[in-house]
């Protein structure tokens, strides 16, 4: 009989999504910025959009996960979810 393996950190176990309001959306590149609940932005892309991007509107809140761009060495969302 085979003895089961600890759970292990990583994937399955997810931070907390963090929250926000859409401070500027950019409809024509595909793009816009949630100010974060300490004041400062982080950007979005259309494709990390759960849902329709065409949906969003300035000051709506919305839940993200935040993510590294290694390309920018910036934080960006992912996961943009209307609230």
């Amino acid at each position: 009989m085979a003895t089961p393996l600890p759970a292990q950190k990583g994937h399955a176990e997810k931070e907390k999504m963090a929250e926000g309001t859409i401070k500027k959306l950019v409809s024509d590149r595909g793009f816009g910025f949630i100010s974060q609940s300490d004041g400062t932005e982080i950007f979005f892309h259309r494709s990390k959009v759960v849902g329709s991007f065409d949906s969003l509107t300035e000051g709506q809140k919305v839940s993200y996960e935040k993510a590294m761009d290694p390309r920018r060495n910036k934080e960006n969302a992912e996961q943009v979810t209307p609230l």
